[in-house]
């Protein structure tokens, strides 16, 4: 196989599955790891690729760019069903539950759907319509309605959410950076996240390590503010390492 066709491959293989590993691309193309290393080198120069530790990620994205829930929900499917499966578990009958807009809440909220007595707050429309039929009550913030992410904001969200309290928040988030925090392209969206951080009596992170070591435009909210964090083992080394010496609680999937 010829260079070129070696890379072009590697670059379906990441569209795919959202990361490669050195190690792994070694196998399937039966060659040296340091000529797989090299060739994620010419990608990363080339901006076709993020490298990272170990593998290379999909080339960081503008810190602008917000895509819509229903491009999200073709990435890192089954990251996000072992996500929420964990998240459940740290639920209890009887709570009240804050969930955000994004592709790994709604999974949490799919999860949800057989508990008998929880109360669901939430910003996103998908959300409250994914829970329609079942026990679960379900408030919804009200707001202004962001068309990529059918998700509420605004001062009549916000107004909503400094009126309660929260047992649990589960947060998703569009970049996670160890030192800045974590953040979102949109800046009504972080203001509702804000809100949702104050009013929660704990904190939980959602996220597939892909969104480790991005930043989006606005910061909703430093490291410091997370109880624990549930992700999954592509989470970089040093990261995970950051965060444990932080005393954040990290469950990996």
């Amino acid at each position: 196989m010829l260079n070129e066709e070696r890379r072009r491959a590697i670059l379906e293989m990441l569209h795919r599955q959202g990361r490669v590993l050195v190690t792994e691309l070694s196998g399937h193309f039966d060659t040296s790891q340091v000529t797989i290393r090299k060739d994620l080198e010419a990608l990363h120069a080339r901006g076709q690729v993020h490298r990272t530790h170990g593998g290379a990620l999909p080339a960081r994205e503008s810190v602008l760019e917000d895509p819509t829930l229903r491009e999200k929900e073709k990435l890192h499917r089954q990251e996000k069903l072992r996500i929420a499966l964990a998240a459940t578990r740290k639920v209890s009958e009887g709570q009240v539950i804050i969930l955000d807009s994004g592709t790994t809440t709604t999974a949490i909220a799919r999860a949800l759907r057989d508990f008998k007595n929880l109360t669901i707050v939430t910003n996103a429309v998908n959300i409250a319509a994914e829970l329609s039929g079942t026990t679960v009550e379900v408030i919804l913030t009200g707001g202004t309605l962001r068309k990529n992410s059918f998700s509420l904001v605004g001062p009549i969200a916000e107004e909503t959410l400094r009126r309660l309290s929260a047992d649990l928040l589960f947060l998703g988030v569009d970049g996670f950076d160890v030192h800045f925090g974590l953040s979102t392209p949109n800046l009504l969206e972080a203001k509702v996240n804000r809100v949702m951080v104050e009013i929660a009596k704990r904190t939980i992170a959602v996220c597939d390590s892909s969104k480790f070591g991005r930043r989006s435009l606005s910061l909703i909210a430093p490291p410091s503010a997370l109880h624990e964090i549930i992700t999954d083992g592509g989470i970089p080394k040093s990261d995970l390492r950051s965060l444990k010496q932080a005393g954040t609680e990290v469950t990996i999937v």
